[in-house]
């Protein structure tokens, strides 16, 4: 009704005054050379272990926690990160912390975010095969087969 005022007297006597806030444009950084989760081997459906999910909780103070979880015995590993999402201390941490596991590391299984853009420092370690990132499309497929 306020758009289809040709006067504009009613848009004018409107709190915001029909202005409209324009918001930054932020690219999006893609992270080089990762791999698909369609790549993934067909052995790594959460049965055989050393698959494994990496995720990060963060909280509005940027606090993070790195989580880490096996994905056939749900054995969980979780540190607190006092750099918060910087990639680089992220990749450190996330080799410190499956260096006990070496031996039986299969695939690690990401989201696209920019924490994880350093993942050819742990794919570079002997015992790492691949690092596989979901698309948000992904996501969305598997929560709507979920229901």
């Amino acid at each position: 009704m306020i758009h289809a005022d040709e006067t504009g007297e009613l848009a004018f006597n409107t709190r915001h005054k029909m202005k409209y806030r324009r918001r930054a444009c932020v690219k999006h950084m893609p992270i080089a050379n990762r791999i698909s989760i369609h790549e993934r081997p067909v052995e790594a459906d959460g049965n055989r272990f050393g698959d494994w999910e990496m995720d990060l909780i963060v909280d509005s103070f940027n606090h993070a926690i790195l989580t880490l979880v096996e994905r056939s015995t749900n054995m969980l590993l979780m540190q607190r990160l006092p750099q918060g999402k910087k990639s680089k201390p992220l990749a450190k941490e996330v080799s410190r912390l499956l260096l006990p596991y070496r031996n039986t590391i299969k695939t690690i299984t990401t989201d696209n975010g920019p924490e994880f853009a350093d993942h050819l420092t742990i794919t570079k370690k002997d015992w790492c095969y691949g690092i596989f990132c979901r698309s948000l499309f992904f996501l969305a497929e598997r929560m709507y087969r979920k229901y």
